[in-house]
Formats: structure tokens, C-alpha cells, sequence
């Protein structure tokens, strides 16, 4: 049985497993509205049966781009100490574990369910170029198997959690990590998917394995986090927008199968009626038929033919643009996601409908830095090297969508005033190691053409001398 006391390594893998467990009901939640599982549209009990493929169809899923909108902006160039010069060190981390492309995934996470996270450890068989301490293997976690919990009294991480089933060998896995360390359990049970969080159920797997990262190597990443607020994904402020969304489309589809073809009736016409053998219930006997070749008649001396207008479906379309429309807007997403009647917009209207995406993508970028930077900082500790990356920034790709020549001409009134060629090539989107080659070729032909090896830049080649050999 498992050790109560409160912060030993028992105690946060109870601690932080129930806590895991309890939010898996919102995570799921969450995802089932990224994936556009969303609740389908109530209707009335008694209709409940003939409209149940109609609600399957409803849903629209609007959640996904207004998610996936701020991860289209989101790219890491690469990392600068505070001079600007280009970090090798980072660079080699962030290759070698693939994080061009891995990161993406983990933003992705981060604005479908709030929250994700990277671990770093050291990496099982690679090592640092010295050939001394394991190199750091940073990986992306998803929250469904990870959670960090704070210090309330200095913010830092405290411990975390990561807890999963291991297919292969059929049992539950957890890791408890310290600042100073982890312990690693294993359990056989699981019910109904889900791992036991009871005192009884977890043994340690192995001696407490301690390290000198310094910190608990679990870095959360967090969806624009808010003071005393748990993060929420990037849409929870447009859920209930969302399944009105539904409801609409559903009542659209509705009167276009029931109503928007006009509907026929007759009065006056004496009908059949006929006791049904198998009920022995009085049913009508229905001569009226549509059919391009039918002709319908009456005997009735008052009966008249008529037929109902259609339903007019330009509202429910109207309906639905509008609440995509304050989808958009409360969620800071451009318009031109949802094109409508955006028809031939120029560059400056982009811009325009860029403004507040952009503020939120900043916001992203600010936030994500600092946790890259920790990310970072525990990569040297693994590597064993000195350094503080409190001070390095995260270079990222510029999120507006700018027309090269404009950038180009920027650039080249930027360098008529002054402006280094290292500053132009950064505000160009390069990253820093482009930056450091760009600056070092145009260093090595300016040399080239100060000692006369080379022509400068501008000049034109001296003309050849005349072949006179045919003379």
C-alpha cells in the first residue's frame, strides 16, 4: 500500500492522478467539439426517432478552424542569446527531436483542449557532441496522460504526473517527477479505461532515480491562461454559438425536406374509407397521387384543388451566416475563414480583418515563448552545459501575411537610413542561422571586393580585350 504522507512522491501520484481523472470529462468534451462531435440538436420527444439522421447531418463544425486559425501562425525560427546571435546549441536540440513539425502538434493540443505539455529527459542512446552527458529528449505530451501542479506561493511547478496503460505489457505506467527527481509505479488493474487512482492500486516500479535538472522537467503550454483560471481551449467562449449553429442548420433541413415544396389539398371530395385487416382500424383511402402523368378528377360538385406556398428558406440562411458571423467575431478569428460575400477583397481589407487575430497570436507567441525557454533551459541541465536561457528569445515567424515585395521594399528603404543588414534580414522572417550566413557572405564580398579578388557589388565587368590571333 502506498505512502500517505503528504509530498512524497506516493502522495503526488494519488494527488495528481485524481486530478487527471476528474478532468478527463472536460477533455473529452473539448475534443469531441474540435472533431465536430457535438451534441446533436434537441428536438421534441415525439419526433425525436424520425429526426435522428437529420441531427447526425446538422452538425457544422466551426470549432476546428476557429482552433486551427492561431496554429497556422504559430512557427518557431529559432533562438537567439540576448546579443541576437544564433544559438547552435538550441538548434541542435530542437532537430534532433523534430520539433520543426512536432511543435505544430502540440499547438494544435494546446488550442483544442486548453493545455499540453513537453517533457524533457535524457535521450536513451544519443549524447552530447563531448561525449559526455546523454543528450536531452524533449517530447510532446497530451494532457489526457500529463498534468503539472504549481507552488501558490511562487508559481513554479511543484510536481507532475504522467500516467498511461502500456499495451504491450498489459499494465498501467505512471511517473511522478520532482525537482530533484522521480519514481516511477505500475499497476495491473484498469476499469472500464480508466487507471485506479486508489491507495491500493499503485506500486513503485524501481528506486526514486533522482536527477539536477533543478526543476520538475514538465513544461506546461497553456491556451492565453488568465490570473486564478483554469486555461480553456480557443473556442470555449463560442460553444453555446456553436449549437445554435446546429439547431439551425437542422431547422433549415427540416423545412427544405417538409416544406419547401408546396403542398397540395382538396376540399370537398367525399373520400373511401376501408377497415385495414391486419388492425382493423378505418383508414382513408388516398386516390391522390402526385405523378407528371396523373390527372386528378372529383365527383364532388364542391370540391377544389389547391396547393400551399413553400417555405422560404432565405431566413434560416441569413440565421446562419449571422451566428457564423458573431462566431467569428467573439472568437477573433478572421472573417475571411468563413467567405460569404467577401468577394474580391484587396491586401488592406485582409489586414483589417487581421488586427485581432493577430493581437491573440501575439498573446500565443509571448506565452509559448517563456515556455520554450524553460523548455530550453532544461535541455542545457541534461546537456550538462551553463547556461541561462531567462535571457534568450524564441524567434518567431512573423504571423501577417505580407506580400514579398512589400517586405522587400521595407527592407530597402530600412537599409537607405542605416539599418545593419543582420536587423533587415531578421524583419525579412529569416531565421537566425540565414541571418548569420547572409551577413557572413556579404562580409566575405565586401573583403573580396575591398582588395580587388572580386568586382563590388554594382559594377560592371571590364570588357574583354579583342582576339587579334586571326590577324
Amino acid at each position: 500500500m502506498l505512502d500517505d504522507t503528504p509530498r512524497t512522491p506516493d502522495w503526488w501520484l494519488l494527488r495528481l492522478g485524481r486530478r487527471k481523472r476528474d478532468r478527463r470529462k472536460e477533455l473529452d468534451r473539448w475534443w469531441d467539439y474540435y472533431r465536430g462531435h457535438h451534441p446533436l440538436p434537441s428536438l421534441p420527444k415525439n419526433a425525436a426517432a424520425a429526426f435522428a439522421d437529420f441531427q447526425r447531418k446538422s452538425r457544422t463544425n466551426f470549432c476546428r478552424p476557429v482552433a486551427d486559425a492561431p496554429v497556422h501562425r504559430l512557427q518557431v525560427l529559432g533562438v537567439t542569446d540576448a546579443d541576437g546571435r544564433a544559438d547552435d546549441d538550441a538548434l541542435r536540440w530542437w532537430q534532433a527531436n523534430r520539433l520543426d513539425s512536432r511543435q505544430k502538434q502540440l499547438y494544435r493540443t494546446v488550442m483544442a483542449q486548453a493545455q499540453g505539455y513537453v517533457i524533457v529527459g535524457p535521450h536513451p542512446v544519443r549524447v552530447e557532441p563531448d561525449g559526455g552527458a546523454p543528450s536531452p529528449l524533449i517530447t510532446a505530451e497530451h494532457p489526457r496522460q500529463v498534468i503539472v501542479e504549481h507552488d501558490p506561493a511562487t508559481g513554479e511547478r511543484a510536481a507532475a504526473l504522467k500516467a498511461w496503460w502500456d499495451d504491450t505489457e498489459r499494465v498501467g505506467r505512471a511517473t511522478v517527477y520532482l525537482p530533484d527527481g522521480l519514481q516511477r509505479y505500475v499497476t495491473p488493474r484498469r476499469a472500464g479505461g480508466v487507471l485506479p487512482w486508489g491507495r491500493e492500486s499503485w506500486e513503485p516500479d524501481g528506486e526514486f532515480e533522482e536527477h539536477d535538472l533543478g526543476a520538475v522537467p514538465v513544461v506546461p503550454f497553456e491556451c492565453r491562461p488568465d490570473l486564478m483560471e483554469d486555461p480553456q481551449p480557443e473556442f470555449a467562449g463560442v460553444l453555446d454559438i456553436q449549437d445554435r449553429i446546429n439547431l439551425g442548420v437542422l431547422n433549415r433541413m427540416t423545412a427544405a425536406r417538409y416544406s419547401a415544396f408546396r403542398q397540395k389539398f382538396i376540399t370537398g371530395h367525399k373520400f373511401r374509407k376501408r377497415t385495414d385487416p391486419a388492425t382493423g382500424l378505418e383508414v382513408v383511402e388516398q386516390p391522390f397521387v402526385p405523378s407528371p402523368s396523373a390527372i386528378w378528377a372529383s365527383e364532388g360538385e364542391n370540391a377544389r384543388f389547391g396547393q400551399l406556398d413553400a417555405t422560404d428558406l432565405s431566413g434560416f440562411l441569413k440565421e446562419h451566416e449571422s451566428d457564423v458571423r458573431d462566431m467569428l467575431v467573439l472568437s477573433h478569428t478572421p472573417a475571411y475563414y468563413f467567405a460569404s460575400d467577401l468577394v474580391n477583397i484587396s491586401a488592406d481589407t485582409v489586414n483589417a480583418l487581421d488586427v485581432n487575430h493577430l493581437a491573440k497570436v501575439g498573446e500565443h507567441q509571448a506565452t509559448f515563448g517563456e515556455s520554450w525557454e524553460d523548455v530550453l533551459s532544461l535541455c542545457a541541465a541534461q546537456a550538462g552545459i551553463d547556461r541561462d536561457y531567462s535571457q534568450s528569445e524564441v524567434r518567431w515567424a512573423d504571423p501577417r501575411r505580407l506580400n514579398p515585395s512589400v517586405i522587400a521594399d521595407a527592407a530597402t528603404k530600412k537599409s537607405s537610413i542605416g539599418y545593419p543588414l543582420a536587423i533587415l534580414a531578421e524583419d525579412m522572417g529569416e531565421s537566425p542561422q540565414r541571418v548569420r550566413r547572409i551577413t557572413s557572405e556579404a562580409a566575405g564580398a565586401a573583403l573580396l571586393a575591398s582588395t580587388g579578388l572580386t568586382p563590388a557589388a554594382g559594377t560592371a565587368p571590364a570588357a574583354a580585350a579583342p582576339d587579334r590571333t586571326g590577324l
